[in-house]
């Protein structure tokens, strides 16, 4: 997460390059705005502070930009983004680039310029020349999406950052209500802040359940919820619940069906001795979501997962062939779908 290079940016030890490299959007933007927060007045922004798109501008403009001495300043900040020529992948973009000059740039930086790279790639292509030597030049941070661990201490830190505290049992109750959205943790976290004010020093389980709002996906996790533990009328209600609230049934649908294959992937994985840190990366989900998919799997079989895979199937087909009303669907769906002890 780049805690260390963090705490140097605050310091105001800079790097004279930086290589922001991962898929975690969010993060990135913290890390590119603190860095531009920390080196520039607010008064300095139009004259030392300069963005580049690497799919829209050729790389030189942006290394004659970095060349250039700080106006009214001791430094200046260039922000590139988008750099694909860094990466295997095929872009879109007829931009040409000077990858030489930047290399060479790489090289010899400006002493008085803070270049920042955004990349937004999982990785890098090693194999090229410039990509070995930025990584030996730069300061790179990697943006990759927290795991558990790291995700509840980056809010327990947003919480300090808006004068409050953030409970670990409230942390947990507001990873389920919200999701892993760092972006919509961000929002919530402000939000409970401010309502608790300085009258309470903590952020209480309580306090997530009465002001989290919450996400659909939160609305489907608690309905399957109901349903592992039978409470069939509680899972019906909630359904008729996200009804009234405009919710289209084939898209519950398509939710839970998600939800399930979920369950069924991180049972059999589970069974193959797959920790939840490797499940993540093989499905692509957050590790989070893996330990709560493991934790409603536990009431199931893995031929019961795959029977009731095959039920959402058939149910997806007579609702879209019209062949049976998609409200009647789901209320039979949820009632087969509910575990028999």
């Amino acid at each position: 997460m780049g805690i260390e290079a963090l705490k140097k940016i605050k310091a105001k030890h800079f790097a004279p390059i930086y290589l922001l490299l991962g898929t975690e959007a969010f993060l990135m933007k913290e890390i590119r705005d603190s860095i531009i927060e920390h080196a520039l007045d607010e008064e300095e922004h139009d004259f030392n502070l300069s963005f580049y798109d690497m799919e829209e501008q050729p790389v030189d403009i942006a290394i004659e930009d970095a060349e250039t001495l700080p106006f009214m300043g001791e430094r200046r900040v260039v922000v590139l983004s988008n750099p694909f020529f860094l990466t295997a992948e095929k872009s879109k973009s007829k931009v040409e680039h000077n990858t030489d000059r930047f290399l060479a740039y790489i090289q010899e930086a400006a002493p008085y310029t803070i270049f920042v790279i955004q990349a937004s790639y999982e990785k890098l292509d090693e194999r090229k020349k410039v990509v070995k030597q930025l990584k030996k030049q730069a300061e790179v941070i990697e943006v990759q999406p927290l795991g558990e661990r790291d995700l509840k201490t980056w809010m327990k830190e947003k919480a300090m950052q808006n004068g409050a505290d953030l409970s670990d049992a409230a942390a947990e109750e507001l990873l389920k209500i919200a999701g892993v959205n760092l972006s919509v943790l961000s929002q919530e976290i402000n939000k409970m802040a401010m309502y608790i004010g300085v009258s309470e020093p903590e952020i209480s389980v309580d306090t997530v359940k009465l002001l989290a709002a919450k996400s659909i996906e939160h609305s489907v996790f608690e309905l399957i919820e109901k349903m592992v533990h039978r409470r069939v009328d509680e899972a019906l209600e909630l359904f008729y619940d996200l009804v009234r609230n405009n919710e289209e049934p084939i898209k519950l649908h398509a939710l839970i069906a998600n939800q399930f294959r979920l369950l069924y992937q991180v049972k059999d994985l589970s069974e193959q001795g797959y920790s939840q840190q490797k499940m993540a990366g093989i499905l692509r989900v957050h590790p989070y979501r893996v330990k709560l998919a493991s934790q409603q799997g536990r009431y199931f079989e893995r031929a019961e997962l795959m029977k009731m895979v095959d039920d959402l199937a058939e149910a997806d087909y007579l609702m879209k062939s019209g062949k049976i009303d998609k409200q009647l669907a789901m209320e039979m769906l949820l009632i087969k779908l509910a575990p028999v002890k």
